[in-house]
């Protein structure tokens, strides 16, 4: 069966990310990377608007590389796919010979065809065995963490993770339960934490295992830990009026975009010095103001779009 890409995906809020990526691309053959190409859908945009611009797509999904280079294969060598964790950026660049670029997009999170395909175990709506890695060739499955970490651990990852309440109590019947049979699928996953989380009478807020899926998510692909080894490294790589515009997905991703975008945007000169040091000054110019959601015309268009928040910057002339 052929996939259709396009269908399988709807990039989120697009148009605002190439109007903030756009001053930065105004360059005889601009570069721009993709650190999440998923599909493809932002990148296709991007090669399309700018016909002379190079799109570099890095994702760690072989699927999404084979999807995505299929779709993109009218580009020709304007599409340049990369298997990598975008945590890579430096080397990558290193690889291909290029010292800067004028624009690099995150859309951070999971993909619409990773949580759709029911055999990659990243949804509680689909009983299917619970993998949850990127990258299918490599690392421990979400099964493998329930099975190996003690009841401390899991309760940490949960909490910490997922901002899970009752992280405790699913942890402990984690325990409980896998001595008995191993917790290998959504379904019984799913189960378990049900019968843990207290449900108010007449009110549904979602369901109840959504917490502890993104947190087991998390931590299967280290996705905080690769994103904050990525910022600095993108930040590095953009040439003088390049942007850089990322979409997150929960307040923990935010909260480290927020931070390193805030501290480059900041002079490194002791706040009692009276003119700024050489080689101190902010490194980027932040363009947006606070964290930018959905319109509502989005949303109709696309609800996935619901928990977007983008966040987006300037890199500076160095003083």
């Amino acid at each position: 069966m052929t996939l259709n890409t396009a269908e399988l995906h709807r990039p989120v809020m697009l148009q605002r990310c190439l109007e903030l990526l756009r001053p930065g691309l105004q360059v005889e053959n601009p570069i721009v990377i993709d650190c999440t190409l998923g599909l493809g859908g932002h990148t296709e945009a991007l090669l399309s608007e700018y016909p002379t611009a190079t799109v570099i797509g890095i994702d760690r999904d072989p699927k999404a590389i084979e999807l995505a280079s299929e779709r993109l294969k009218g580009f020709s060598d304007r599409f340049i796919p990369v298997l990598a964790v975008y945590d890579e950026i430096a080397s990558i660049l290193d690889r291909l010979g290029i010292s800067e670029v004028n624009g690099i997009l995150m859309d951070l999170g999971v993909s619409s065809m990773q949580l759709d395909f029911a055999d990659r175990g990243f949804s509680y709506a689909q009983d299917a065995q619970l993998d949850m890695r990127m990258d299918q060739t490599t690392g421990k499955t979400a099964a493998d963490l329930l099975a190996s970490m003690d009841e401390t651990e899991l309760a940490k990852i949960f909490r910490r993770y997922g901002e899970e309440r009752f992280a405790g109590p699913i942890a402990r019947r984690i325990v409980r339960e896998r001595a008995i049979t191993p917790i290998s699928t959504s379904g019984q996953f799913n189960k378990i934490v049900s019968d843990v989380v207290p449900q108010a009478p007449g009110k549904f807020n979602g369901h109840p295992a959504k917490r502890v899926y993104q947190a087991l998510r998390i931590a299967v692909n280290d996705e905080l830990g690769v994103l904050e080894d990525a910022l600095p490294q993108a930040i590095d790589a953009l040439a003088v009026g390049g942007r850089l515009v990322v979409m997150s997905y929960h307040s923990l991703e935010d909260g480290i975009v927020k931070e390193a975008l805030q501290a480059a945007a900041t002079s490194s000169t002791p706040i009692e010095m009276p003119v700024e040091l050489p080689g101190t000054g902010a490194t980027l110019k932040i363009i947006t103001r606070g964290v930018e959601r959905a319109s509502e015309m989005e949303l109709d268009k696309n609800p996935r779009s619901a928990s977007a928040r983008l966040r987006a910057a300037q890199k500076l002339e160095k003083n």
